[in-house]
């Protein structure tokens, strides 16, 4: 057991609500404040002279200077795992370029699944470790989400998968593996969308299932990919083989978040597109809604309706969305910051959205808050006010990032 502080502040964000706005003034901050930890899980979190008089033998690691501690953050939708770059897409994209235009011209998703079909594991597993060590050492994510969906065949996306998994031995941060293979119908596949979908469940979603590869699935819902007659079929069949489900949703068009709540999936992701009917839908169930502003800001569009949807009582969560096409950057602190300025977000609720509620999206119940019996995961910023964290928009880097209990930066 060891007690670890004293902090300027601790930020617990324990004992707020999961769903709806915040403000400021729920939060919890314990000044001059510390963590006692024992087997990687927190034990105690209060006062530092309070802690070490309740816990008097207990080994002591001393922080010197100002900091903050908050708990690591989650990132609940990424797709890290891949091979290439799509540089020219973004050129072409500012330039004026349609969707359709960098299509034909040999960009978008299947640039990224041709490029990642000829790599081989041990190439995605280096590259998808390098990625996600930056994540956790640099800015101070603990447990990040990981799909597939650049193979779009049986042997392509299996590969990815066990690649995720085979990188998870190489960072200490907690990767989640969603199987992605419904991104899009490819072009050598022999039949329809809905013929693709089938052979998905019939070829390869018995093996994810056998090999423990993944335990949830997503899938595209949008004109360019899959409808929602096609895809309410491909989540029941798959939600009866008992994985979890998750959907992109409202990123062009209307309609897949109300599929999603429909379906009972734990998060509808994207939301760029969803209307007020989207979001009372959405605030009544227990969906999660998943803002994606980096794809916002790589695709120059405007952002998910992020007040609107905790005004009217929904569980807002952010997320990364870090992709070689839309969304490159990976900075999650930094992309939540820049919502949170748009959207008119407390702190509060900003930090809340890369924390217990995107914890929430993944089905993780036991992180994204310092509380008694949580991981302890958790990360220290150099100052003595939470404020300036959000405050410098992503330039602020934690110094010190625990990762059930030990430090790792």
């Amino acid at each position: 057991m060891k007690c670890i502080g004293p902090f300027s502040q601790v930020v617990t964000l324990r004992g707020l609500p999961e769903q709806g706005a915040l403000a400021d003034e729920q939060l919890e901050i314990i000044e001059a404040g510390a963590v006692v930890v024992d087997y990687g899980h927190i034990v105690d979190v209060g006062r530092f002279d309070q802690l070490a008089d309740r816990y008097p033998a207990t080994d002591t690691t001393l922080i010197e200077g100002e900091h903050v501690l908050l708990p690591g953050f989650v990132d609940c939708h990424t797709h890290c795992c891949f091979a290439g770059s799509r540089a020219q897409d973004y050129a072409m994209r500012v330039a004026g370029k349609s969707y359709l235009d960098i299509a034909k011209a040999g960009g978008g998703i299947w640039d990224s699944v041709t490029q990642t079909r000829a790599a081989s594991r041990s190439e995605l597993v280096r590259q998808t470790a390098m990625r996600v060590n930056r994540l956790v050492r640099e800015h101070g994510v603990t447990t990040i989400e990981v799909k597939s969906g650049y193979g779009l065949d049986v042997i392509n996306e299996l590969k990815i998968l066990r690649a995720i998994r085979e990188a998870n031995l190489y960072t200490p941060a907690d990767l989640i593996a969603t199987c992605l293979a419904a991104h899009l119908k490819p072009r050598d596949f022999d039949g329809d969308a809905a013929g693709y979908l089938e052979h998905v469940v019939t070829a390869l979603l018995p093996t994810v299932k056998r090999d423990r590869l993944a335990s949830r699935i997503d899938i595209f819902i949008e004109e360019s990919a899959f409808g929602t007659a096609e895809a309410r079929r491909y989540l029941q069949q798959a939600k009866a083989m008992g994985f979890e489900i998750t959907v992109h949703a409202d990123q062009f068009s209307a309609g897949g978040s109300a599929l999603a709540v429909e379906c009972g999936a734990l998060s509808a992701d994207h939301l760029e597109a969803s209307t007020d009917a989207e979001i009372a839908l959405l605030a009544g169930s227990d969906t999660v809604a998943v803002a994606l502003p980096g794809a916002s800001l790589g695709l120059g569009m405007g952002f998910a309706p992020a007040r609107r949807l905790l005004d009217a009582g929904a569980c807002l969560a952010v997320a990364s969305d870090w992709n070689p096409g839309s969304a490159p950057m990976g900075d999650l602190l930094m992309q939540a910051a820049v919502l949170g300025a748009y959207e008119k977000l407390t702190l509060a609720e900003t930090l809340a959205a890369v924390t217990y509620r995107a914890a929430r999206a993944l089905g993780l119940a036991d992180r994204g808050t310092l509380d008694a019996g949580k991981r302890a995961d958790m990360q220290a910023y150099p100052t003595a006010d939470y404020r300036d964290i959000l405050y410098h928009q992503g330039a602020m880097k934690p110094t010190q990032v625990w990762k059930f209990g030990a430090c790792i930066q």
